[in-house]
């Protein structure tokens, strides 16, 4: 099967993010417009400009409404949904308008609030007001919701690499049935370059990457000088130990690497129904029918990836691309180049799908169509609360494990994607208006809380031959990145994984067994 590209329909309108993707960089990719410095300022100018660098808007912070739906009736959910992608939507379109008018903000201190986030929140309260029209139209609640329409600056700080006002970069701290470890901090005591930094030459930096939009310098680091902080019993393959009690099997799938190119923008979890709803592009293994529009019984119905042809679910994550230059297919697609996704596309070498057990007890099965998401696409500007995707290298997977920074890994070790998917379930839904709470991390005793029951917990672990980036003068050379929504800078804790479960029932319970009596099977 060759690349997703969806001929079938045709692709939204994306004119207000393309005109911002004006230059052509050596090696063919895009760059966006540069976020400090204005091509048609004087060198006599750079004093001044310097100074506004500190204060800069480098990216707009919106409420995320999805998370706050906690409620939403079942005949509500597929307006609601589509409403909701309709806010992404127009979170992207005043991003590009912010990455595009730099100069006009340089002369008018008023112009992003006026120009950009004012029509933005116009835009927001009517769309919102459409959402709480939809629950209250079928007997639901929808309060307090007009006040989640006003979006907010946010501006570069060198000292913070994620938008939860925390003052610091977190180096680590693995999720690990939903708890963060301290945070850890780099012991190098080197300063790293990063947003609005000056050069020798008195120009600004942009905002890094080859698209213009990230990542930049702080957001590496080099593995290799961080202090270890990895909790004790994630192994050297990044499974968590379940310790000597409870179900301590395991069951391993293997669906590849997404050798047959297998990508697409859509979200069928987030956004059901709308095309380009995830403004990034996914690697899709396991299910191969997984698009917007696709059904339950279109998914059922699918061909797999899996060596196992009772495992039809769909496993898919943003893709990772090297910024060095060069195009992939999607140079000029929305989700791809014209929203600041750029670079070479990235198969993983290795994609471990492994259920575990529960160290309090044993698990039941998972209900067929079960929707989970780990991780949050949005961390940047919603804070850490959702964040659960770490980086690591190999050899350094039991010592460091990263959620805010990429990690610079020595010759030989390749880098490293561990996601440890939530293991309660609410034994009733297979997804939440939120997609979150009907299912949740165990307690720090193993145990699922509020009733829920314990059901195998996914563990998927990526690895990439990575050649490593270089810091030079405060710019990171060649990086690579996690593709994101543009308005998230492509930083690391953005990252995040989906899982939709189409088992079949013999293979389920086989798996269930297996965990149950402490086997290891695949």
């Amino acid at each position: 099967m060759g690349r997703n590209t969806r001929k079938r329909r045709s692709s939204m309108a994306t004119k207000a993010i393309a005109a911002s993707a004006a230059l052509a960089l050596g090696g063919g990719g895009l760059i966006w417009a540069n976020f400090y410095a204005s091509a048609h300022e004087s060198k006599n100018s750079a004093q001044n400009r310097t100074k506004a660098a500190a204060t800069q808007v480098a990216t707009i912070s919106c409420p995320d409404v999805g998370q706050q739906l906690t409620d939403v009736p079942d005949r509500a959910r597929s307006g609601v949904d589509k409403e909701l992608a309709n806010l992404d939507k127009q979170i992207t379109e005043a991003y590009a308008r912010l990455a595009s008018t730099r100069q006009a903000q340089a002369q008018d201190t008023n112009f992003v609030q006026n120009a950009i986030l004012g029509p933005l929140t116009e835009k927001r309260s009517a769309t919102i007001d459409r959402i709480r029209i939809s629950i209250q139209r079928v007997g639901g609640q929808a309060q307090n919701l007009s006040q989640l329409a006003t979006c907010t600056p946010q501006t570069a700080d060198p000292q913070t690499n994620a938008g939860d006002g925390n003052g610091g970069r977190d180096n680590g701290g693995q999720n690990n049935g939903g708890q963060n470890d301290d945070d850890q901090q780099n012991d190098d005591g080197q300063e790293q370059g990063d947003d609005g930094q000056t050069g020798d030459d008195g120009q600004e930096q942009g905002n890094g990457g080859q698209g213009g939009n990230g990542p930049v310098a702080a957001d590496f680091v080099d593995i290799t000088t961080v202090q270890s902080n990895a909790q004790l019993g994630v192994g050297a393959n990044g499974l968590a130990a379940n310790g000597r009690s409870g179900s301590r099997g395991t069951f391993t799938t293997s669906c590849g690497t997404n050798g047959n190119d297998n990508h697409n923008t859509d979200n069928v979890i987030v956004a059901p129904g709308v095309t380009n709803g995830a403004h990034h592009l996914h690697d899709y293994v396991g299910n191969q029918n997984n698009d917007a529009f696709a059904s339950d019984e279109e998914l059922a119905a699918a061909e797999t990836s899996c060596r196992n042809q009772g495992d039809k679910s769909s496993y898919f994550w943003p893709v990772l691309r090297l910024q060095d230059g060069t195009q992939d297919f999607d140079q000029n697609n929305a989700g791809g180049g014209t929203e600041g996704n750029v670079g070479r596309i990235l198969q993983p070498a290795q994609a471990q799908l492994t259920f575990v057990g529960n160290k309090a007890g044993p698990v039941v099965a998972m209900p067929t169509a079960l929707r989970i998401i780990t991780g949050d696409a949005k961390a940047f500007v919603n804070g850490t609360a959702n964040a659960n995707v770490n980086w690591s290298c190999t050899g350094f997977e039991n010592k460091v494990q990263l959620k805010e920074q990429y990690p610079i890994c020595p010759e030989g070790s390749k880098v490293v994607r561990t996601a440890n998917f939530q293991s309660c379930w609410d034994g009733q839904n297979i997804d939440s208006a939120n997609h979150r709470t009907h299912v949740a991390f165990v307690q720090a005793d193993g145990t699922c809380a509020g009733g829920f029951k314990a059901i195998p917990q996914l563990q998927v672990r990526l690895v990439y031959d990575v050649p490593a980036p270089t810091i030079e003068n405060g710019q990171v050379v060649n990086p690579y990145a996690v593709d994101t929504f543009p308005e998230q800078l492509h930083k690391p804790i953005t990252d995040h994984n989906d899982f939709i479960n189409f088992f079949s029932t013999n293979l389920m319970n086989k798996m269930v067994n297996c965990i149950n009596t402490g086997k290891r099977c695949k």
